[in-house]
């Protein structure tokens, strides 16, 4: 019996034969793509009759073909066989009927690994680690906005009534929207997603959510990936939209993506932790995320609304800086002893791809225990100097990317292609637009 028939039979014991499987493939822009699968059809996936097309996992933002990826029908559109991620398989709580989802996997015929697939770039990242016999342990905090329903997706979001535009930890916010979050919660346990606090963030109608830490990092990813689509199916059914946008709002905070990680031996023994001061193993690992931050921002914010994000005094890190227990640097060190010793990286958008953001922290950081760069002052060290900031602008963030030997070393050279190939196309697409705004200022005085 099959991993999947096993895991199958477990659900179809508790909840009985799904109406449906809702078969979810995450595609480069961290969007899940896929088909729904008749629950008295799970068969197939041991004939391999279970198919998309392999430029699934490549589209644009808009979920267009991009000529230039040599996918999609200038080669032909070729398809690819559906792998179960099985211990994805869950309940749909908000679904009406029995109904289940689960993550899977693409391989072409003969293959058991695909190098378009963001989360085995990430497995690969993890194999890395292993060889060295270091184990990451990782836990992940998401930000997110609810607002009013809209007309039309050219409408501005609006927040919930009644909300504060400086809601920081308020209760009373919390007991507002109890209804929404409170059933956000019990999805998250119906589907076993391994949620822990929940605050009212800064913004008005904004809430984080932080993950139990893990040494299983891919089930990190798939849980961050699988929350998004959560909340918003969950928020619309109590009338109201949810946005992990990196930057909803001109005049308040953006949603991030922190990451706290700390790496284990295989006895399970924090090697970041010291008993005086920060350890090397530590020192070296914050070093090499400073020191490829710049060339992976285009992983860390991948849309043209990302880089909203990088302003002055906008509670986003805007530098590749770190200290310890500073919420104002890119890089925090909330503890340097014992089982608790991590570091958070604090630079990305909630936009991010989980997998893919993943992979550049963890990959950084190998870099640096690998490499051992020099660890530049703290911020909070009367004698650092600033660090040279973040760029605002997207198309050079991706084109330093593209050139970037750790990018290549990361994510390989064909997926490093890929994604410069995608987000240029995105680029083209999206800043070609005129705005309102424009049309406002210039149109009827110039």
């Amino acid at each position: 019996m099959s991993d999947f028939d096993k895991s199958f039979d477990g659900y179809t014991t508790t909840y009985g034969v799904p109406d449906r499987i809702e078969l979810m493939l995450c595609d480069l822009n961290g969007i899940l793509r896929g088909k729904w699968l008749p629950g008295d059809q799970t068969g197939k996936f041991a004939k391999g009759d279970v198919r998309l097309p392999l430029s699934t996992y490549a589209p644009n933002i808009l979920g267009e073909e991009v000529e230039e990826t040599s996918l999609g029908i200038v080669a032909g559109d070729p398809d690819g066989h559906l792998i179960p991620i099985t211990e994805s398989l869950a309940p749909v709580p908000w679904a009406k009927g029995n109904v289940a989802q689960m993550l899977v996997e693409m391989v072409e015929p003969g293959q058991d690994s695909n190098p378009l697939s963001p989360r085995g770039i990430l497995k690969k990242v993890l194999n890395r680690f292993a060889a060295k016999g270091m184990f990451p342990v990782v836990a992940s905090e998401l930000e997110f906005y609810i607002f009013r329903k809209r007309d039309t997706a050219q409408d501005a979001p609006q927040p919930p009534a009644h909300t504060p535009d400086a809601q920081n930890y308020d209760l009373e916010v919390l007991d507002r929207q109890e209804d929404i979050l409170t059933e956000i919660q019990a999805a998250c346990s119906a589907q076993g997603l391994a949620t822990d606090t929940l605050i009212a963030e800064y913004g008005p109608g904004q809430f984080e959510i932080n993950f139990h830490h893990t040494g299983d990092v891919l089930r990190a990813a798939d849980t961050a990936l699988l929350f998004r689509r959560l909340v918003r199916a969950v928020v619309a059914r109590h009338g109201m939209e949810a946005s992990f946008m990196a930057k909803p709002y001109a005049e308040f905070p953006g949603n991030g993506m922190h990451l706290h990680t700390s790496v284990v031996d295989g006895d399970g023994n924090n090697v970041f932790s010291a008993d005086d001061g920060m350890g090397e193993t530590l020192q070296n690992a914050v070093a090499g995320v400073l020191s490829t931050m710049a060339d992976l921002q285009a992983v860390f914010a991948p849309h043209m609304n990302s880089y909203r994000r990088f302003q002055p005094n906008s509670f986003a890190p805007t530098a590749p800086d770190w200290a310890l227990d500073h919420r104002g640097a890119s890089v925090r060190i909330p503890a340097t002893k014992g089982p608790g010793a991590r570091l958070e990286h604090r630079i990305s958008g909630a936009d991010v791809n989980p997998y893919l953001a993943f992979a550049a922290i963890l990959g950084g950081m190998l870099h640096g225990i690998e490499t051992k760069p020099k660890l530049p002052l703290s911020l909070d060290d009367p004698k650092a100097t600033p660090s040279t900031p973040l760029g605002h602008d997207w198309l050079n963030a991706v084109d330093r990317f593209a050139a970037s030997n750790i990018a290549t070393e990361i994510f390989g050279a064909e997926y490093a292609k890929l994604y410069a190939t995608l987000r240029r196309d995105e680029i083209s697409k999206i800043t070609t637009r005129l705005t309102q705004v424009e049309y406002e200022v210039y149109l009827g005085r110039l």
